[in-house]
């Protein structure tokens, strides 16, 4: 049996309402790849930012982007991906926040005060914790700690590098690639605003007590006591992390994060002029987003909203669900039209398990891509009988050969 396209339903927002969308999407099955999102500024909304994403936490709404899926120099930044896989390791117990780490002397004149870098200003030799080295990455964005920790986490620095891609990769960010852990200048060390963002909400999600050390207002070491360099900490705007960058190459950058009332925010610029135009911009960015837009739900957890088809199974489709209610935050006083599909590559074989991940929820509003969230099989769907195979066979075929016929055509 040959594999078919990915299969994409279509509807809109008046269709977004329970089984009112599974009708819709049944009825208007495609069978074309997807086009990719188009990056506009929203709802008139403008920033100096080259690179620039604003996501609600909760709901995985894109609330503004521009830019976002370019490759860009992270700069300090890239401590957010070192952070996360640090925090990953202990986590997994191979490490705890008493493990000791020796300041080499790599780590020393690379990333130490005479670089001309941020540091944590560790001494040559010193054996430190690393509950006090994660504290000189965060909050000092020290390049000597964070070559430190590298290179006794994985023997050295490139070594490292490669963790962080990989791990970038099992967290689901497909694009950026590391080279180093402190965010100095590589030619092949490239992020995206977006897949910033993400790691962003990862750690929070996934480590949230060792996250609230993002919090922290300044750090003393070796008797330097330096403040946070994230500028909207010092804001009455909820700000909690995340961590800033500048490199030549990059501009000014910031991954940050931000609450009020309940509500979460991400956002990620990159490419200003000055630290100035950084803190202005990201601060009008959060106070926009909690402003200008308001959530309403468009599925419970746990209601059908559409269907995948399954080749040769005990039924001829899977009901999809999602595990928790489906939000989408639009902008306040509007009844702005959004576009759905499902997404999945198909049909499925059998046989299916309930729960598993099997196609994906698409949602557009305007050109921006909102919310892109797994929808899983909603009951088990077994193997079918002879007959079932024999008759499912014989509709793949057919649609093969319109496809094949399609393609000669149309030249494709």
């Amino acid at each position: 049996m040959r594999a078919r396209p990915v299969q994409a339903f279509r509807t809109s927002f008046q269709a977004l309402h329970k089984a009112a969308l599974a009708a819709a999407a049944l009825l208007a099955i495609t069978a074309a790849a997807i086009p990719a999102a188009s990056p506009v500024a929203a709802q008139g909304f403008q920033t100096l930012a080259p690179h620039a994403i604003l996501m609600d936490y909760d709901t995985g709404t894109v609330l503004f982007e521009k830019a976002a899926d370019e490759f860009v120099a992270p700069a300090s930044t890239a401590k957010t991906m070192a952070v996360e896989v640090i925090f990953n390791e202990i986590k997994q117990g191979r490490l705890n926040l008493d493990s000791e780490f020796v300041i080499s002397e790599n780590a020393w004149r690379r990333g130490g005060s005479s670089s001309g870098g941020s540091a944590m200003f560790a001494k040559l030799n010193d054996r430190i914790k690393l509950s006090d080295l994660l504290r000189g990455i965060i909050v000092q964005s020290g390049n000597d700690a964070s070559i430190a920790v590298a290179e006794g986490i994985a023997g050295s620095e490139d070594n490292f590098a490669t963790m962080m891609t990989r791990r970038a990769r099992e967290i689901g960010l497909p694009k950026s690639t590391f080279r180093n852990s402190t965010g100095y200048h590589h030619p092949d060390q490239k992020v995206t605003a977006r897949e910033l963002a993400l790691v962003a909400n990862h750690i929070i999600e996934t480590y949230p007590d060792l996250y609230k050390i993002f919090a922290e207002r300044e750090f003393t070491w070796n008797k330097i006591r330096q403040q946070n360099r994230n500028p909207l900490l010092k804001f009455d705007i909820g700000a909690d992390g995340l961590k800033t960058g500048y490199i030549e190459e990059s501009g000014y950058c910031l991954v940050a994060s931000a609450t009020q009332q309940g509500q979460r925010l991400v956002l990620a610029v990159m490419g200003l002029k000055s630290a100035r135009d950084r803190e202005n911009e990201a601060r009008k960015l959060i106070e926009w987003g909690f402003r200008a837009f308001e959530a309403r739900l468009l599925f419970d957890k746990g209601d059908m909203i559409g269907e995948a088809k399954v080749f040769g199974g005990s039924r001829g489709a899977v009901s999809l669900v999602a595990k928790k209610p489906v939000r989408l935050l639009f902008p306040r006083g509007t009844g702005e039209r959004v576009a759905a599909r499902i997404v999945y590559t198909g049909p499925l074989k059998p046989p299916v398990a309930a729960g598993t991940e099997v196609a994906r929820l698409r949602v557009t509003r305007g050109d921006v891509q909102a919310l892109d969230l797994p929808l899983y099989a909603g009951e088990d769907v077994g193997q079918g009988d002879l007959q079932r195979r024999a008759v499912d066979g014989l509709f793949e075929f057919g649609t093969g050969l319109v496809r094949r016929a399609f393609s000669r055509t149309t030249g494709g």
